[in-house]
């Protein structure tokens, strides 16, 4: 860590131009991801990274392949020569943003498209020429099917966040697009998780990769408190209501496992008078817009969200996760708290956990390498004679309990169950408009 100290930007071999850009976002010092990809990528390197959200893996992507783009002269017609496919509307969104800062000193144009939203703004931006399109690949298929544009001038592939791609069912969308490309490009592919399938991704994919690690997984839980209330299942909305409003928090993150989970719980808190909203794959695009903007600026005090929704999400600064339901797979966990604890600050880590959820919880235990504080409060004690046995309910698929079963109820399972299917494409319009 000492050499990291006197790491710079500019040691990374990056132009004035986005040097002035990260400078104006504030940033002085490269993070372990950045520091280990942008250099590989400016090289022209294929990289496969692990990388979770909040570990600053957007500009390690982002910026070298602004400066590669810019280095020649801008084509006349502008075509697309980099792409970047995220699994979310809001991580789509997100990187854009991103991409619209650093490129803010640079004749580079840019441009966002996904589902839930009218397409025609998106086509009419499209017509007068991107350099970058970032895209979900619902939305970006349809409009290839409509030849609102063309992948025939891409050089920069980037998957971001794979691995939740390929829980969503977007495998064949992926191989789908890859073969509308040039097969001489440079491919980066970003993932929280190496799984098999991942792996198997990377071998089709990337031509002789360079592999690239960050910290590992479960130090990023070093500086968050964790706690675990042990509490009966029926108890749970109860307690975490006390929690809330007897600790007077004013923003906090709870994750619900399905999307009618999250849903009775805003209700509920809703007629508590604490201020809630839900995002979930069900919700409009504009529903979720916002939600997040109410969170940020204070008018919502919890969020409640599923895993697939909550992807991806910019919360700086964010003081308390609550775990409502354990995931039933560990590496979520240390994704969800994550997302506290950020930028140096401590966070709080609150999970509610019924009997039916104590394998999950000795699951994450063995994952982070600790044992979590556990608590009971009077008045919500965990039932004694309640099953230990996981939640069956048909939530757990096969693969070993693979989140396929989560991911597919939070994020719209009849687009996911649509897209996997060979009906007509007039379903793969229905499916570009949820993603």
């Amino acid at each position: 860590m000492a050499s990291r100290r006197y790491m710079t930007f500019k040691s990374l071999g990056l132009s004035d131009a986005l040097l002035k850009a990260v400078t104006k976002k504030g940033y002085t010092e490269p993070s372990p991801i950045q520091e280990k990809a942008i250099p590989l990528i400016l090289e022209r390197k294929d990289v496969l990274a692990s990388a979770q959200t909040g570990t600053g893996k957007t500009a390690g992507f982002t910026l070298p392949m602004l400066q590669i783009l810019s280095s020649g002269q801008p084509l006349r017609h502008r075509p697309i020569r980099a792409l970047v496919l995220t699994p979310t509307r809001e991580l789509a969104a997100q990187v854009h943003d991103n991409v619209k800062e650093y490129s803010e000193f640079l004749n580079i144009r840019s441009s966002v498209i996904f589902g839930g939203v009218n397409q025609r703004p998106q086509i009419a931006t499209l017509k007068n020429g991107v350099d970058i399109l970032i895209a979900t690949p619902g939305r970006l298929l349809d409009l290839l099917n409509q030849g609102a544009l063309s992948l025939s001038k891409i050089e920069i592939l980037v998957l971001d966040e794979a691995d939740r791609m390929l829980d969503m069912g977007f495998l064949r969308d992926i191989k789908k697009i890859m073969g509308l490309m040039p097969r001489q490009r440079q491919n980066l592919l970003f993932s929280a998780t190496f799984s098999k399938d991942i792996k198997r991704l990377a071998n089709d994919i990337l031509n002789h990769p360079i592999l690239v690690e960050a910290t590992p997984e479960n130090t990023t839980v070093d500086k968050i408190i964790q706690k675990v209330y042990r509490v009966a299942k029926e108890k749970k909305t109860g307690l975490i209501i006390k929690l809330i409003s007897e600790g007077d928090w004013k923003q906090v993150l709870v994750f619900a496992r399905t999307k009618h989970g999250a849903n009775k719980l805003c209700k509920k808190m809703i007629s508590d008078q604490i201020s809630a909203a839900a995002i979930h794959g069900n919700k409009s695009q504009g529903a979720r817009t916002k939600a997040l903007a109410g969170f940020k600026d204070g008018s919502v005090r919890v969020l409640v969200a599923t895993d697939i929704a909550a992807r991806g999400l910019d919360i700086p600064l964010l003081p308390h996760v609550v775990n409502f339901e354990l995931p039933n797979i560990s590496e979520d966990y240390v994704h969800r708290i994550g997302r506290t604890g950020r930028a140096g600050a401590h966070g709080e880590a609150i999970s509610l956990v019924s009997a039916d959820e104590t394998s999950y919880l000795r699951d994450i235990e063995k994952l982070i390498g600790m044992k979590i504080e556990k608590q009971i409060i009077e008045g919500f004690e965990p039932d004694p004679n309640a099953s230990t046995e996981p939640i069956k309910q048909g939530q757990r698929s096969g693969r070993g309990g693979s989140g396929n079963r989560n991911r597919n109820s939070n994020a719209g399972g009849n687009s996911n169950r649509r897209r996997n299917s060979n009906k007509p494409s007039r379903n793969n319009n229905r499916n570009a408009n949820r993603n």
